[in-house]
């Protein structure tokens, strides 16, 4: 299928991808792709020495307004728990053990005391992550057109996770997919357009805004508690995300962050040629703060019992100078 610009894709998309609520994958040439990258582009917006990207977008105001969503003061995690077992989504799990028991030394008198030790790659499909800037780069560009060789053997010279060392607090907003069409989980392939956002907008009665949290469920961790885990790259039965329509809507409505189960991308992509283009899109063009394979189970229940798709977001990654991203444990408070 080929589409004389971006609109004219989006427009098409429905008609032709739409069948009884599943969104079938339509095609984007890599020329409009590229079109789209300059068109949300947030390069410069905020200087050119900028690292703060869609973080911007976070001020006093924000969070003092979405600490008003607070009413009950109930919290849920939306972190999946660190997995420690290998598996065709998880090839190097994390590694924990005890490096001290209580009976092992007792030279030092009470209290006894027990440590252990705990490693892990940050990225990965069974890690609840937040990346930094310096993770994704396109056409050797990273965000504010930094140069790749900033990141070197020994880290990144800049647009590290440090960035966000003092929070991801605001307002998140649940898109809750699976039950806007009444399934269980949205099928591997499957992609979400930007019609079918604002869709489920008008049909959850809340609507994104500058500063909000786009919390995005899939079903993707149900469907692996239900079925198991599976292979979900390229050489596998791949998974469900955004389609590259919906960037323009976030850019639009000035979103500082987004959140997803999965990492937001429909496998296999939607792009010729490129692999993942929310990536690109929304950490290489916009700056944007994206964090991956988030458990939105619990939050989802909330959101229905409650009747509410919105609510406070506290979200800490650790303070790792250098890194490309961090392990962190995201929390919805109603």
């Amino acid at each position: 299928m080929k589409f004389a610009d971006v609109e004219e894709c989006a427009s098409a998309l429905c008609a032709a991808g739409r069948t009884n609520m599943k969104t079938l994958p339509a095609t984007m040439s890599k020329q409009q792709f590229d079109q789209l990258f300059r068109k949300v582009s947030n390069w410069g917006v905020w200087g050119a020495e900028d690292e703060r990207g869609t973080l911007n977008y976070i001020t006093p105001q924000t969070i003092h307004r979405a600490a008003s969503l607070v009413k009950t003061g109930r919290s849920v995690s939306m972190a999946v728990p660190i997995n420690k077992v290998a598996g065709p989504d998880n090839p190097r799990p994390a590694a924990h053990y005890m490096s001290m028991l209580f009976e092992v030394d007792k030279s030092f008198g009470e209290p006894g005391i027990s440590l252990d030790y705990f490693g892990s790659e940050v990225h990965g499909d069974c890690h609840t992550h937040i990346d930094a800037l310096c993770h994704i780069a396109y056409e050797g560009k990273l965000y504010n057109g930094r140069p790749t060789s900033m990141v070197t053997s020994r880290g990144p010279k800049g647009l590290d996770i440090t960035t966000y060392a003092n929070g991801i607090v605001g307002r998140g907003v649940l898109f809750d997919i699976p039950r806007f069409r009444g399934v269980k989980w949205l099928e591997p392939g499957e992609a979400v357009t930007r019609e079918e956002l604002e869709e489920c907008e008008r049909a959850q009665g809340v609507s994104l805004g500058e500063g909000d949290i786009f919390v995005f469920r899939t079903g993707h961790h149900r469907r692996r508690l239900e079925l198991g885990p599976w292979n979900n790259g390229y050489d596998g039965e791949g998974k469900a995300g955004l389609h590259a329509d919906t960037i323009p809507l976030l850019h639009e409505r000035k979103v500082a962050a987004f959140f997803p189960d999965g990492d937001g991308e429909t496998v296999p992509s939607n792009v010729e040629g490129v692999a993942y283009p929310i990536h690109a899109l929304q950490i290489g063009a916009m700056g944007m703060v994206c964090a991956d394979s988030l458990n939105l189970e619990d939050v989802s229940a909330i959101c229905s019992e409650e009747h509410r798709w919105e609510f406070l977001v506290v979200a800490a990654p650790l303070r790792l100078p250098g890194g490309t991203g961090s392990l962190f444990n995201p929390l919805a408070i109603f």
